[in-house]
């Protein structure tokens, strides 16, 4: 990114073309986080999207309604299920009629699910971990605080 924007300075030095560097290292920084996430989630069995039900259901702590994950993960409905699906086979997740909706399921960890879950989890927080150990702690937090507010602004309404 270094030699573009000098390229770039070179030829166009009537643009202020600096956001193109932040916007490049997001996306080579996305290019390099990818595999060795992959890595740990595919240790244990689990692709991205099976990870993500599984811990929004950790984290919800209670049981969920298929809406509300879909909601949640901004998913289709229809995606939605078909990830149910996967997972109640893989004996992770199962699906009960809501005693208060009798129309209407709820969505909870198996103990398999949850102890796959927990066991990811743990070496994912490793492994992000490791990743980030090159900064310093204000690094890290002025990053996180640059990326939330930028997130923010470019969010539509």
């Amino acid at each position: 990114m270094d030699v573009i924007q000098a390229q770039w300075r070179r030829e166009r030095p009537d643009l202020d073309l600096s956001p193109i560097g932040v916007f490049g290292r997001i996306g080579q920084l996305a290019g390099l986080l990818g595999p060795p996430v992959e890595a740990v989630l595919a240790r244990h069995g689990l692709g991205a999207g099976e990870f993500d039900v599984l811990t929004a259901l950790r984290r919800a702590g209670a049981p969920c309604k298929p809406s509300q994950l879909s909601d949640l993960l901004m998913m289709s409905r229809a995606g939605m299920t078909s990830r149910l699906d996967r997972l109640e086979r893989a004996g992770w997740v199962e699906r009960h009629l809501d005693p208060a909706d009798r129309r209407s399921l709820r969505i909870t960890l198996t103990e398999s699910g949850r102890e796959v879950i927990d066991a990811t989890l743990t070496e994912h927080a490793a492994t992000l971990a490791r990743l980030i150990a090159p900064l310093e702690p204000g690094e890290v937090a002025a990053l996180e605080n640059g990326l939330r507010r930028l997130i923010l602004a470019l969010k539509p309404d």
